[in-house]
């Protein structure tokens, strides 16, 4: 049996198998997931998982170089920013309309849907490396 925090078996696929620059989505229960996007869906009950507990557990167990917020988040929702931003504090910061979020969720290797109820809880985090 494997060791570590992380459990979820189709997380640790994704990311044992992304490379430098490749992009992974956390997102609320509300983000739309474009068809062709790997889905893996955690969302049980308004809440739970939460946004944040979800980002806490993936950044244990992956390499982030930089991420992208919705700019809205900022006025929205700016205890999740204050949060992420602690969380991700020697990290690339990147703010980008919501429109250009969901756009650029086309191109990442999957997306894990939390459920988490509060606009614009949503990240795109880019892998770094480990060496």
């Amino acid at each position: 049996m494997r060791k570590g925090e992380l459990l979820n078996s189709n997380i640790i696929e994704v990311i044992s198998k992304m490379g430098h620059t490749d992009e992974i989505v956390i997102a609320d229960a509300g983000l739309p997931i474009p068809d062709g996007v790997k889905r893996i869906d955690l969302a049980l009950v308004k809440g739970i998982p939460s946004f944040l507990d979800v980002l806490k557990i993936l950044l244990k167990n992956y390499e982030c170089e930089e991420y992208y917020l919705a700019e809205e988040i900022k006025e929205n929702n700016p205890d999740i920013e204050k949060e992420i931003i602690k969380l991700l504090e020697n990290k690339k910061n990147n703010y980008i309309t919501h429109e250009e979020f969901k756009k650029r969720c086309k191109n990442v290797k999957a997306i894990i849907r939390t459920g988490e109820c509060t606009p614009y809880a949503n990240i795109i985090l880019k892998s770094g490396v480990i060496f």
